[in-house]
């Protein structure tokens, strides 16, 4: 047996990571996490002053590229992708960070499922559920055409402990992690065992789309905050910093031999018994 094989290394030198939804709160910090493993990164997001701060404030225009697309837009991602190639002439990793919920996609005090906009919820079943696979479609391929590579979904939660209020997002996210089991199974059968399928499923991360609803002005927690932090053994609410070493781990040499899984970084919020 060959003594070095298995050994991890977070060490994603020479490789080109690119991160949708870059300019996030989990994306920003997935980002950073590769960069200070010494991949080049390329941040992919809708708004062009977000994606040039957060591409310039992770480096160098050598090491870090910032570029403007709609992940629910073939054309658009299709350009990114061909301009990655004329930069890097590959890439090696992608992460769907893209998605998200809306209010009016929510149930509410005011609001029942039955008064929920029809055309709001299916904008967040496009938004989580088709900005996964249209990327993986068109950046996948170039993945695929390599014959080596990983895909890192991020999912959540929501989709295995249905949640109050969040119906159309907790259905997309299942959504994700059948797809991603789907195609974790496709891409090892009819492309190879190098190509990989994962996905992290975060639990309650504090994050700019949902700090109102957990904490206060004054960075106490509210009533739900202090509700899920009781049903979380780890006794807080989760940092997105902490969903970055278990991408890398996914997308590196170091998990080799998985591919199919959804990894909760939930603090045990999954695990915990309901007594």
């Amino acid at each position: 047996m060959d003594p070095t094989r298995g050994t991890a290394s977070f060490d994603f030198s020479g490789q080109v990571a690119v991160v949708t939804g870059g300019t996030g709160t989990l994306g920003r910090a997935i980002a950073g996490g590769f960069r200070r493993s010494a991949a080049r990164v390329v941040i992919l997001a809708r708004n062009p002053a977000f994606v040039n701060e957060t591409a310039a404030g992770l480096g160098s225009k050598d090491e870090v590229l910032g570029l403007v697309a709609d992940v629910l837009d073939a054309d658009q991602l299709g350009s990114a992708l061909e301009t990655i190639l004329d930069r890097w002439g590959g890439l090696d990793v992608l992460v769907n960070a893209a998605g998200g919920n809306r209010a009016d996609a929510t149930v509410a005090p005011d609001r029942s499922f039955f008064d929920v906009s029809p055309d709001a919820i299916r904008h967040v079943v496009d938004l989580n559920l088709m900005g996964t696979l249209l990327p993986i479609q068109v950046f996948g391929r170039a993945i695929a055409d390599a014959g080596t590579g990983a895909i890192v979904n991020v999912s959540s939660m929501a989709a295995t402990r249905p949640l109050s209020r969040v119906l159309g997002y907790g259905a997309a996210k299942a959504a994700v992690d059948n797809a991603t089991r789907w195609l974790a199974d496709h891409t090892a059968r009819s492309i190879g065992p190098g190509v990989r399928v994962n996905a992290v499923a975060p639990g309650f991360v504090l994050s700019s789309q949902n700090r109102d609803l957990l904490v206060n002005g004054g960075g106490q927690l509210t009533d739900r905050g202090r509700r899920i932090v009781d049903a979380t053994p780890m006794g807080r609410l989760g940092d997105p910093d902490d969903l970055v070493g278990p991408v890398l781990w996914l997308a590196s040499e170091a998990s080799r031999f998985v591919t199919g899984a959804v990894v909760p970084v939930d603090g045990g919020f999954s695990a915990a018994s309901v007594l």
